[in-house]
């Protein structure tokens, strides 16, 4: 049975399923309609993706405006990451605020994001393997990413690799939130 751990950003989950390890290996349940209907999630993604990623990578902050914006489901299933969301929604509490963890291929945790909460992450390991599960389709004028380092969150990396789009994201303090 899938479980919701609620975090400081309303809507945010650390989901969890057990992990079942045998002479085989390991197996672990990522999705049950039941089970996201029984915590009132919505489960119906349109879209999975994964990337690769090196040592010292950060990928973010990235999200999707209206009327393109979705619900993300993360997860990393080789090496180790620092997941990060930031609250984008003007009229939530935790607005601005933003919320880490640890995730690996070694627990059985994994993100719930919902809608307005932009996301990005730090490869902690070389090949890392982070998987997206997402409730709209791509679309690339809908796509819209906030700086980085611009919110007060401190990534634990000293020589971060970052792609220019990245780089050129407009700063938290800039950004008009549409949500």
């Amino acid at each position: 049975m899938i479980k919701a751990e609620t975090t400081i950003i309303p809507g945010l989950f650390i989901l969890s399923n057990q992990v079942f390890t045998d002479e085989r290996g390991s197996f672990k349940k990522l999705l049950s309609e039941s089970d996201f209907n029984r915590l009132s999630l919505e489960s119906n993604f349109a879209e999975i993706y994964y990337s690769i990623n090196n040592k010292n990578v950060i990928r973010g902050m990235h999200f999707q405006i209206p009327p393109m914006d979705h619900v993300k489901m993360m997860y990393v299933s080789k090496g180790k990451t620092l997941d990060v969301c930031l609250d984008l929604r003007r009229e939530s509490n935790t607005f601005g605020k933003y919320f880490g963890i640890t995730l690996t291929d070694n627990d059985e945790l994994y993100l719930y994001i919902p809608k307005g909460v932009a996301h990005g992450f730090a490869s902690l390991e070389d090949n890392t393997i982070v998987n997206y599960a997402q409730t709209s389709n791509y679309s690339k004028e809908h796509d819209f990413g906030i700086k980085y380092d611009s919110f007060g969150f401190e990534w634990p990396v000293d020589k971060p690799i970052i792609s220019k789009r990245d780089m050129e994201f407009p700063n938290f303090q800039d950004w008009n939130s549409v949500f």
